[in-house]
């Protein structure tokens, strides 16, 4: 996604009546990279927010369960991380602190508590109207009502060349946030360390990728200021 996009995208979240109240977990997505799972398996205690510091200890897993003994259907379980490099602390960029803050006064405004206790696990920060947490495909399915909606809205102002949300999915947040890092010329190792690869090799690889269309970009207007030079 690119920064005009992910803009409107945030923009038309934070002022929209009705999908306003979904802002603070898309905003977290776009602002810290975090896998679903370990976004969804966040509780209050895991974040600090007089630091600026999100503390990544276990993801959140929902999948089918019928293939074990005496198990039926689909639910969550708490997983720990893989590798060590899945244990880490994110630091929050100011806009995620303040996406917290709406998430804790909007859940206190209505009422909200988290009702579910997953593997010793509860006081969840993302939760959905019933108390309960989120998994990949009904944030998904929200995503796409969102590009939808926010995509008729800016058709209709009629304006020429407008900004558009492209298709995307939670997935494609993560690496929204590690593009923008490329463009700020984040520190490869920190960009390693924030995003919990235990692989550099992977870090690298997405960086590749990014840099290759920074660079395409760049020399598209370096070809047009050297037509009217």
């Amino acid at each position: 996604m690119t920064k005009p996009e992910q803009e409107l995208l945030l923009n038309f979240l934070k002022n929209h009546p009705i999908y306003n109240h979904w802002y603070p977990i898309f905003a977290v997505m776009v602002g810290t990279g975090l896998r679903v799972g370990e976004l969804s398996g966040l509780r209050w205690c895991d974040i600090d927010l007089d630091e600026g510091i999100i503390d990544i200890n276990h993801t959140l897993v929902y999948y089918d369960h019928r293939d074990e003994n005496s198990k039926t259907g689909c639910y969550f379980n708490v997983h720990t991380p893989k590798t060590e490099a899945g244990k880490r602390q994110v630091p929050m960029l100011e806009f995620v602190k303040e996406a917290f803050l709406m998430e804790r006064e909007y859940q206190q405004l209505i009422g909200l508590v988290c009702k579910v206790t997953i593997d010793g696990y509860t006081d969840f920060i993302f939760l959905n109207r019933d108390g309960g947490t989120f998994y990949q495909g009904s944030l998904n399915k929200t995503i796409r009502r969102i590009i939808r909606d926010c995509n008729d809205e800016v058709l209709q102002k009629g304006e020429e060349n407008p900004v558009l949300l492209p298709h995307f999915s939670c997935h494609s947040l993560r690496h929204t946030f590690t593009t923008r890092m490329c463009e700020a010329g984040v520190n490869i190792k920190v960009m390693q360390d924030t995003l919990g690869h235990a692989d550099i090799s992977t870090t690298l690889n997405i960086y590749a990728d990014v840099t290759k269309e920074l660079k395409k970009s760049e020399f598209e207007g370096l070809d047009s200021y050297f037509a009217t030079a």
